[in-house]
């Protein structure tokens, strides 16, 4: 359960930098990071 999230995480993460970037605008770039950073937290916690 713990590893689909962190596999859905990552997708929304890279959908929001995709489209901060294509879109020209930064919020949603920062929170794309922010979602991949958590991921990287939720998985060291292990």
């Amino acid at each position: 359960m713990k590893t689909i999230l962190l596999i859905l995480l990552i997708i929304v993460a890279i959908v929001m930098i995709a489209l901060g970037i294509s879109a020209n605008i930064l919020p949603p770039t920062l929170t794309g990071v922010g979602f991949i950073l958590i991921a990287l937290m939720l998985y060291q916690k292990k």
